[in-house]
């Protein structure tokens, strides 16, 4: 299923025939394990994504810069390909929004446990809103990687999208 995605079929398109054909298996054996098209979409999903690696705490500015340079790096990835896939479905409510979100959250936590040291540290105020500082470092990152920022120049992007960010939240 993930390799149709990858390809660019969307979830809607995507049959249970056509996954039990690709596997060159009858529709009878996919439907045994699988009782509908989302349940086997949630099992594939939750094979996609891994935790990201801790970084190692240098500073924030460095770390935010790795963790955005990874999510970044993912654009290649099958993971990367199949994003824009699911965008449909993550805007209506159910269990694969609430499991990407899920395994999004998982993601982000690292990024949250940054900012939370940083803050600790005293490298950024201690005003910050954490979730909105997530949000603005994650924001650009996921428009470009889905193709939705055609006149940002992506070379470079991770250092600047922390950067702009840092200026506000930084002491």
């Amino acid at each position: 299923m993930l390799e149709f995605l990858a390809e660019g079929t969307t979830v809607e398109a995507l049959s249970m025939e056509a996954v039990a054909s690709r596997a060159g298996v009858g529709k009878a054996t996919v439907y045994r394990r699988w009782p509908h098209k989302e349940a086997l979409l949630l099992d594939a999903l939750s094979t996609l994504k891994q935790p990201l690696p801790v970084p190692p705490g240098l500073s924030v500015r460095s770390d935010l810069v790795t963790l955005m340079e990874q999510s970044w790096d993912a654009r290649d990835s099958r993971a990367g390909r199949i994003l824009p896939c699911l965008i449909p479905e993550l805007q209506r409510l159910g269990p694969l929004r609430t499991q990407f979100i899920t395994l999004i959250d998982a993601r982000r936590d690292v990024i949250r446990d940054v900012l939370r040291r940083g803050i600790v540290t005293g490298e950024l105020r201690s005003d910050i809103d954490v979730e909105l500082a997530l949000l603005l470092l994650s924001g650009p990152m996921f428009l470009t990687l889905i193709g939705n920022a055609p006149n940002v120049e992506p070379e470079g992007l991770a250092e600047r999208v922390v950067d702009s960010v840092l200026r506000g939240i930084a002491t």
